[in-house]
């Protein structure tokens, strides 16, 4: 069986009833992997598929606001975002600097602006549920895979949590 959609075009399921998507979209000088997963095309709606569209083509807007939100987090010294950036310090001393691409002085921030959205994943069966519909996955060293920020989204684009891969 498969789905038709005029975004996605034809989404064939795999054997097991699963359907996947891949694209690269860029993101102004980055390029971006868009994944649009589900274990079962029963439960992707049309509307689900109408909401991954909407949610890539405003992938610049979402990325601000995820941006924001990493940022609103830095109050808490306990945030995944705090530790994250902690962490990160530690490992790259001061090499640090050499991978922010603007230096105003605080680090926290500038780390934050540093980091690359290296991917979003989207979870088309979670479409209204409570569970994160989209995932952004970010990284200051593209090649470190483990060393993470996950941005969870609701279907309304809206940041649910701020999360490490760890």
């Amino acid at each position: 069986m498969a789905i038709e959609h005029d975004y996605f075009g034809l989404l064939e399921s795999g054997p097991d009833g699963s359907i996947f998507w891949s694209e690269n979209v860029e993101l102004g000088d980055q390029s971006v992997t868009v994944d649009l997963t589900a274990p079962d095309q029963d439960d992707v709606s049309e509307a689900a598929l109408d909401v991954a569209a909407a949610l890539i083509a405003s992938l610049e807007d979402i990325d601000r606001s995820a941006r924001n939100s990493m940022v609103d987090e830095l109050n808490d010294r306990t945030s995944e975002v705090t530790e994250y950036i902690l962490q990160q310090q530690e490992a790259l001393g001061e090499a640090l600097e050499d991978t922010l691409v603007d230096i105003s002085g605080d680090i926290q921030i500038d780390v934050i602006r540093s980091l690359q959205l290296m991917s979003m994943t989207i979870l088309a069966d979670e479409h209204g549920g409570s569970d994160p519909f989209a995932v952004l996955e970010y990284a200051l060293d593209p090649d470190a895979t483990d060393d993470v920020l996950l941005v969870n989204l609701d279907s309304g684009g809206a940041v649910l949590s701020v999360t490490s891969a760890d």
